[in-house]
């Protein structure tokens, strides 16, 4: 398992974005060097945890429970073939590109090491906005991508330091509960009857997916 490519992107102006100043981060390019990863503080405030990367949106994005996106090359090969083009590493809007890596199958609390200094802890599956479905140019992308299932992961920053393409991936630690980002992905998008079984997860959740999931037993019960 390694690093193919650490992805960075600087704000751009574009037509598909709901942010106030009509920017977004999502174009991401494979960075030349080495990267520095940190916590980048909460929601609303932070935004990504790579030096250098630009997260525009600080509503729906960035902050310490979303510092950095992971997606499998294997993920966006598969894309490729049912597109029929081609789609560079960083074009999902990912931080991080994987190879050998199960990442949508993640299980949330799940730890990565990536060299020798930076542990990363799975929390939640990505959501598709607008801003994603006007950035790949396709009609009816974000009900495409939510049928799919391979939604990537969310992770935040257990141990900071710098990362680079090439680095090997090492899971460090893996929890025995079963709720992995694609299922996380599911029940707080499409069915959200599967809300209870997140709380298997508990705090290494995204807060909001907790959040969710324990309204959801209050009103309905699990």
């Amino acid at each position: 398992m390694k690093l193919l490519s650490v992805n960075l992107g600087s704000p751009q102006p574009v037509p598909y974005t709901d942010q106030p100043q009509g920017v977004t981060g999502i174009d991401k390019r494979p960075a030349d060097g080495p990267v520095r990863v940190a916590a980048p503080g909460p929601k609303g405030v932070g935004g990504s945890g790579l030096a250098g990367d630009a997260v525009c949106e600080l509503r729906h994005h960035g902050g310490d429970d979303q510092a950095v996106y992971a997606y499998a090359r294997e993920d966006l090969d598969d894309w490729e073939r049912e597109l029929g083009r081609s789609l560079a590493n960083g074009r999902f809007g990912e931080n991080l590109t994987t190879d050998g890596l199960e990442v949508s199958g993640a299980l949330i609390g799940e730890r990565w090491r990536i060299g020798p200094e930076v542990v990363l802890e799975v929390t939640s599956g990505r959501i598709p906005c607008r801003t994603f479905q006007g950035h790949i140019g396709e009609r009816g992308w974000v009900k495409r991508f939510t049928r799919k299932g391979a939604t990537g992961a969310y992770l935040r920053v257990i141990e900071p330091g710098e990362i680079r393409a090439g680095d090997p991936i090492e899971i460090v630690h893996r929890p025995d509960h079963g709720v992995t980002a694609a299922l996380e992905f599911r029940a707080v998008t499409t069915e959200r009857e599967l809300l209870p079984r997140l709380l298997a997860a508990s705090e290494a959740l995204h807060p909001e997916s907790l959040a969710a999931a324990r309204k959801y037993v209050s009103q309905q019960g699990g």
